[in-house]
């Protein structure tokens, strides 16, 4: 088994591009509507977009693969919370996927813009998205200990509490 998680390490690639999509959006967008750049351009949104998508994908797996080792010392519901906002994460980030790639093979310029649009729209969602699924990651790591999971040398027992999924608090009482 490796020593050391791969989750912390893939997780930051889509959390970190998730905080740069609406930019890059909006200044495509505005380019493209003011004639700067041409429509197909877009493509580079939907390509980012893509590799968030991927990244989210990665991370997820390896947090799965991940879990088994620190389910020990975390709550359940902590790690389901997680879960959850990880899934609600990859769905809107798979829709706005869906809405940046209609925008590209669409020709017309109404749908192209209203598309784009809802594109933006969803990358902002995006970034809500990564911010909840960071924060509770968090608090796995700076409140229930996980990475105490991968110290070497050191045995962890945690309170009776946190193995039932007990109160945030009661280890540190």
């Amino acid at each position: 088994m490796n020593p050391l998680p791969i989750h912390p390490a893939i997780v930051h690639l889509p959390l970190g591009l998730a905080f740069v999509m609406p930019a890059v959006a909006i200044g495509l967008a505005w380019a493209i509507w003011t004639g700067r750049l041409q429509p197909r351009a877009w493509v580079l949104v939907a390509a980012l977009q893509a590799v968030l998508l991927a990244g989210g994908v990665a991370a997820r797996a390896t947090g799965e693969h991940d879990e088994d080792r620190v389910e020990r010392l975390v709550p359940d519901a902590s790690l389901e919370r997680h879960e959850a906002l990880a899934t609600q994460f990859l769905g809107i980030t798979g829709a706005t996927l869906a809405a940046a790639l209609f925008a590209v093979v669409f020709r017309r310029p109404v749908v192209r813009q209203t598309l784009a649009a809802a594109t933006i729209v969803g990358t902002v969602l995006v970034t809500v998205a990564a911010i909840r699924v960071g924060h509770a990651g968090g608090q796995l790591v700076y409140q229930h200990n996980a990475g105490a999971a991968y110290a070497t040398g050191a045995t962890v027992t945690p309170p009776e509490e946190a193995r039932r999924g007990g109160d945030d608090d009661a280890g540190r009482r």
